[in-house]
């Protein structure tokens, strides 16, 4: 007899479908259900625990937070309020968290080698580029480091020092392709007062692997300034970087110029409410982002 009301056609996933769909580990995954209670809400009777649409969403919705900067347990009473749903059969591409590279990252973080951890990261967006070493490496390691932080109440300034790595590594990486897919750059814009923009350092980096030229504002960035460079270059597409929910006010982009062609308006991080933003399109992360981006400029 199932102990949750979820729907029969919901498919159910294991712990370890779950983590290969979230870029996390199996035991980071159980660590987030004995710590915080984000654990699968279906069981049957001599069978194990798996996992529902509404379970993915608030652990998608916790990683995501968790990426842009979010303490741990901050991040999963947040995910915890969070009304939303995923079809588990909507996300195809699953994602395997090389545990080796990131104990050796968190390892060398610990120990203040930045060389290692600069050399490692580079070798592994060399060997499988932006998205897959975001995935597959870095979240899980942002992960780890905010867990340590947590845990011991030590090691802030760990995770400032990754943070600052980071955004060399992806501005390293950000270089204008010679023969870009797109005529007039994309936008790049953490809104209001948003400081946390590793998330758009990463989607820059990702652009610009597929020859898709890039206008970077930054944090911080004022409706104004988004305003004018909208009116100055005329761009495919505006992605709008917010995690705080303070600073995911619908207005900023509603009141944006009315330009022609008309911009695709895309919003990422978990501070946008999706039934706030039926009027522009909602990714959920850097994959999705880059697809919707590569969408509106026509390839």
């Amino acid at each position: 007899m199932s102990t949750s009301a979820v729907q029969p056609q919901d498919q159910l996933l294991t712990v370890a479908a779950v983590a290969r769909r979230l870029g996390v580990s199996p035991s980071t995954l159980r660590t987030w259900d004995r710590r915080y209670g984000l654990g699968p809400s279906s069981h049957e009777a001599g069978e194990h625990r798996r996992y529902c649409g509404d379970d993915l969403a608030k652990l998608m919705f916790m990683r995501r937070l968790i990426s842009a900067g979010v303490a741990p347990c901050d991040a999963a009473e947040k995910a915890k309020s969070s009304k939303g749903s995923i079809s588990l059969t909507k996300i195809v591409r699953e994602f395997e968290v090389r545990e080796d590279v990131v104990t050796g990252i968190s390892k060398a973080l610990q120990a203040f080698d930045i060389a290692f951890v600069e050399e490692t990261l580079r070798h592994e967006l060399d060997l499988h580029g932006v998205e897959i070493t975001w995935q597959e490496v870095i979240v899980p390691t942002l992960i780890s480091v905010g867990e340590i932080w947590e845990e011991s109440g030590q090691g802030i300034e760990i995770e400032h020092a990754f943070s600052e790595i980071l955004k060399r590594i992806f501005q390293e990486r950000s270089v204008e392709s010679q023969t870009p897919l797109n005529a007039h750059p994309v936008v790049l814009a953490a809104i209001g007062q948003e400081q946390h923009s590793i998330p758009l350092h990463a989607l820059e980096a990702a652009l610009c692997e597929r020859g898709i030229k890039t206008y970077f504002l930054g944090a911080r960035t004022p409706v104004e300034a988004v305003a004018a460079t909208i009116t100055r270059i005329a761009p495919p597409a505006v992605f709008l970087w917010a995690l705080l929910p303070e600073n995911a006010d619908p207005e900023f982009y509603r009141d944006l110029p009315n330009v022609r062609p008309a911009p695709r308006i895309i919003l990422g991080g978990p501070g946008w409410e999706a039934d706030q933003c039926s009027d522009a399109a909602l990714v959920l992360g850097l994959g999705d982002a880059c697809e919707e981006i590569q969408r509106a400029v026509g390839h």
